[in-house]
């Protein structure tokens, strides 16, 4: 399923929700004590020091792990080369060729493999290294949610929200200081 279509639903999905919430008697729509935020996630973390201090660790791994890969094809290049170069020798026995297309074909197995890898540790690296900042900028959302009597925050990141009512209170300044952040 593409990015877009999982945008679209979750906005269905918001949307949805949100009108459920309207419409449910008792709620506290009804008896005004509703108060609205929103927050700019993406904001937020690149506020973070955390965040650009990981992003310099996954760019560091990424990088050296391009690099391994590009070795890896300068190696299969330089296999090659040399297999043309024994093709047009007439005396080059064909167990020979066969043996260098089977070095070839198992050093591109073996790139690909890497390759695979190579993306999914970057994958769970990236977890590993933001997992701990989005749970601090998390907490520090909802405590000052709580602190000042929010009854919902929403991400306007995300491209989730449609509408941002002029009375809904953006608290990103606010989980910043929370954060003691600039």
């Amino acid at each position: 399923m593409s990015s877009l279509k999982f945008n679209e639903m979750k906005k269905v999905i918001v949307i949805l929700l949100f009108t459920g919430l309207l419409l449910m008697p008792g709620n506290n729509f009804a008896q005004g004590t509703v108060k609205l935020g929103h927050i700019n996630s993406s904001a937020l973390f690149a506020a973070m020091p955390e965040s650009d201090s990981a992003q310099k660790t996954l760019e560091k791994e990424r990088e050296a792990m391009r690099k391994t890969l590009e070795e890896l094809q300068v190696e299969l290049n330089k296999k090659y080369e040399d297999y043309l170069k024994l093709t047009q020798d007439k005396t080059t026995s064909q167990l020979i060729l066969t043996t260098k297309e089977e070095e070839m074909n198992t050093l591109q197995q073996r790139m690909q493999n890497f390759q695979q890898n190579a993306e999914q540790t970057l994958s769970t690296r990236s977890t590993e290294l933001f997992k701990p900042i989005q749970e601090k900028a998390i907490k520090a959302v909802n405590t000052v949610a709580a602190e000042n009597g929010f009854t919902y925050i929403f991400d306007t990141a995300g491209g989730a929200v449609v509408y941002t009512s002029p009375d809904s209170q953006d608290i990103l300044a606010l989980v910043k200081t929370k954060l003691g952040l600039k």
